[in-house]
């Protein structure tokens, strides 16, 4: 068994050596060479220590100090009070494995082989895998590339590495060769852990020939079959089971040491300790090395119950990318409440929504909007009897539902002032009259419509939102038939939650209010003066969750976070107003989104014009797959189209005309048209594009958020002659 080392000379190899000693060998070039036996297991009374005076420093271990307590028993706390407050984010596997035991923690269905672990079997890989990867030569404050996707191996792989005291450096394999050659070259990475062969495959033609690997390590697959697929020259390679076992011998050795009176000495990771670096989406340029700490996740991990207040036993579903901060957040989180969580992805959601029947869905807006498309599709579909009875209950329960917003005052309104007591009073009977008459209706919609719907997708308890704006249509759809969505709100730099709406008071068109130990306030774009409730200005934020800072890039740190802790989100917002009477009673202190200051679009004329309302607007067409608003410096507003095709086939098909581009070019503007018409802004010409945005094709990041940027300059040139 050997130990790999990092040192001001070199890397060396320390190999045992009897119960006491170890041999150091020097690495030059590919090969190493031997020299005498000069590490050694030196005694002290606080036990005992790896040391090598020829490297010249005690070889350097840290740990999670409540989660390993089993193999060095003993250690000091850093507070000396000897409790068990997390102070890493591997921590919470130990309080889990401790209350949930034998409770199944994670389902993997569709990897090879199929995983299903408890809370104690997922602790012991956690732990096992960590001691394998500190016996493969990592140490701590190193940083680890782990470009994976969604498993319950990444998982274990993930706190696997914290648990070292590394910091892991995370992304997914539908990035671009480019982006993880940049991520994992700025990040400085000494060891590559990777998903599956096929990736492994095109990291070796793409990446590895670029970069120092000291080590790789295979999650799925077994080590024969990707040596087959990959020559991996003298770069040391090692499979999930490998690590895995290689931690387990060396966990028992340690036990065994300790039932001698010996202990090896150990530092515990601290709550300021960098625990991720993770590179923001990048829905323009290449992306920033975003600095996480142990304390800014634990935040997170703790004050989300009010949020979220799930129960053992509740299932959730999970298809996000869990590099992703929403995600990995929410996976930490609710795996300290006895959750069972189903791995799936797109091609398996809506076949593990009705085999499941989760109670919680976490992800983004995409998703929902799916979903929405997926169940008009379903009602389009029926006999002319059945569609008109669906939609007709359908737009019963939306307003019936709105009229019940207005009595229980959860109608947002950005009016600072309080409305009379007088016409509150007459106000609350009218709706509260609307609702009555309606709730017949609404309740037979329930029996008749609603019950089919809930027992093909779940979500029994609230689907969380979050990662991108929420089109109001879809959150009014869900509330209409009685599933229950919370949009929440923040970015990778803010850990990344800071604003969720909470289940008893689930505010449509907001994102909610500061989850707990946030602040968040309103300035004006020009000044940054602080704005009145209710007006409109830049999103900042300050709060435990808040990134140490950007990586090696202290001039965007400086820009985005002030010397008092306020961190600059670029987003552009209000507060709303607080009444204590009338519609908008309970929506004061609500945080609403209108968009990203640098997503603004100034005209020739002066104006400047937020895209998302317009595009949110047009995205109600189910003609429409995708719009990009567009029109930097033009006299007016134009759009790049992608249509849903199907949908406009089948218009032609019952029209029996011709399809041709210059008709759908036309009916695709007059659908625009049409559903823009309340919108502040017109949009003008339109480019129909074939080609939808995706994040293989590059126009979308790996969280489904469009680069317009990119999308803008693929079509440049169809854009200038559109606008001739």
């Amino acid at each position: 068994m050997a130990t790999r080392i990092s040192s001001s000379s070199g890397v060396h190899l320390i190999q045992r050596r009897g119960p006491g000693a170890l041999l150091l060998s020097s690495r030059s070039g590919p090969s190493w060479t031997a020299s005498k036996p000069c590490f050694w297991i030196r005694r002290r009374r606080s036990g005992v220590a790896l040391c090598c005076p020829e490297v010249g420093y005690k070889v350097k271990r840290k740990c999670s100090k409540f989660l390993e307590e089993r193999e060095i028993a003993g250690i000091t706390t850093v507070s000396g009070s000897g409790s068990h407050e997390w102070e890493s984010v591997p921590d919470i596997w130990r309080t889990s494995a401790q209350k949930y035991g034998d409770r199944v923690a994670v389902l993997d269905p569709y990897h090879d082989p199929p995983s299903k672990l408890t809370y104690k079997q997922l602790e012991e890989e956690i732990l096992n895998f960590a001691e394998g990867l500190r016996q493969i030569g990592t140490l701590p404050e190193e940083t680890i590339s782990l470009f994976a996707d969604n498993s319950s191996r990444w998982l274990v792989a993930d706190q696997g590495i914290m648990v070292t005291g590394a910091i892991n450096v995370v992304r997914g394999a539908r990035s671009t060769d480019e982006e993880l050659f940049q991520i994992y070259t700025h990040s400085e990475s000494v060891g590559l852990i990777i998903d599956d062969p096929k990736f492994l495959k095109r990291l070796a033609d793409s990446l590895i020939p670029r970069v120092k690997v000291r080590y790789v390590v295979l999650l799925w697959d077994d080590k024969l079959n990707a040596s087959e697929n990959v020559a991996m020259k003298d770069i040391p390679f090692y499979t999930y089971n490998e690590i895995t076992e290689l931690g387990k011998e060396k966990r028992h050795f340690l036990v065994e040491s300790l039932d001698e009176g010996k202990r090896i000495e150990f530092e515990p990771i601290k709550p300021d300790d960098v625990a991720t670096l993770m590179y923001t989406s990048g829905t323009s340029g290449m992306p920033k090395g975003v600095m996480l700490t142990h304390r800014n996740i634990l935040h997170q991990i703790n004050n989300l119950w009010e949020v979220v207040p799930c129960q053992v036993g509740d299932r959730f579903l999970s298809m996000l990318p869990s590099w992703h901060a929403y995600e990995r957040a929410c996976e930490y989180f609710i795996f300290t409440h006895g959750i069972e969580q189903v791995y799936t992805n797109v091609n398996y959601l809506k076949q593990d929504l009705k085999q499941y029947q989760p109670q919680y869905l976490i992800s983004v807006p995409l998703v929902y909007e799916t979903l929405y498309s997926s169940i008009q599709k379903q009602i389009s579909a029926s006999s002319t009897g059945r569609k008109l009875v669906a939609l007709t209950l359908i737009k019963i329960s939306l307003l019936y539902m709105e009229a019940k917003r207005i009595y229980e005052g959860k109608a947002l309104s950005k009016n600072p002032r309080e409305p009379p007591l007088f016409f509150c009073i007459l106000d609350w009977l009218f709706v509260r009259l609307v609702a009555v008459t309606l709730f017949p209706l609404h309740f037979l919609a329930k029996k008749l419509l609603y019950s089919k719907i809930h027992s093909a997708i779940g979500i029994s308890k609230a689907g969380i939102s979050g990662g991108g704006s929420l089109p109001m249509h879809i959150d009014k759809f869900f509330e209409a038939i009685g599933v229950k969505v919370q949009n929440g709100y923040g970015l990778t730099e803010t850990s990344p939650v800071a604003a969720c709406r909470r289940p008893d008071c689930n505010v449509l068109g907001t994102v909610g209010p500061p989850i707990k130990h946030t602040e968040i306030k309103i300035v004006e774009i020009e000044t940054g003066e602080l704005v009145t409730d209710g007006s409109k200005g830049i999103v900042k934020i300050r709060g435990p969750q808040v990134m140490k800072g950007y990586y090696k890039n202290k001039t965007s740190t400086e820009a985005a976070l002030d010397r008092d802790g306020w961190f600059n989100t670029g987003d552009i917002g209000w507060i709303a107003p607080k009444h204590a009477i009338g519609r908008s009673r309970l929506c004061g202190g609500m945080l609403v989104l209108e968009g990203r200051a640098k997503d603004t679009i100034v005209l020739t004329t002066g104006e400047n014009v937020e895209p998302a309302e317009i595009e949110e607007a047009a995205m109600r067409s189910s003609l429409i797959q995708q719009i990009v608003v567009i029109g930097q410096d033009q006299r007016r507003l134009g759009a790049i189209v992608v249509p849903n095709k199907d949908e406009v086939i089948s218009i032609f098909l019952e029209k029996k005309e011709e399809l041709t581009n210059e008709k759908v070019l036309k009916l695709l503007n007059e659908e625009v048209r049409t559903w823009t018409a309340g919108c502040a802004f017109q949009i003008g010409p339109i480019l129909v594009v074939d080609e939808p945005f995706t994040v293989d094709n590059g126009l979308m990041t790996p969280t489904m958020k469009v680069r317009r940027d990119k999308v803008t300059a693929q079509y440049s040139d169809q854009i200038t002659n559109m606008y001739k």
